[in-house]
């Protein structure tokens, strides 16, 4: 057992990774890299801990809201379905 148990979807394993993840809030998407997560082995669910939950809400605000400047910037194509 991990420090984040095990998943609640599919009960698998979680293992503690770096992950990237797509921040979406209010139409806005910020690309958060090497963000510490527990992944679930078997269906892929992640996991975070309140403290990196903060952190990752903390930077969307001062990125998108206070308008600090990001490490990067990168185009991403979008369609409508």
């Amino acid at each position: 057992m991990t420090a984040f148990g095990d998943c609640t979807f599919c009960g698998g394993p979680v293992e503690e990774r770096r992950i990237d993840y797509d921040y979406r809030r209010n139409g806005r998407l910020l690309i958060m890299k090497n963000v510490p997560a527990g992944v679930c082995r078997q269906c892929g669910e992640k996991y975070f801990k309140p403290d990196v939950l903060k952190q990752m809400d903390q930077r969307y605000h001062d990125i998108i809201d206070r308008n600090q400047k990001p490490e990067a910037v990168v185009e991403i194509p979008a369609v409508s379905f």
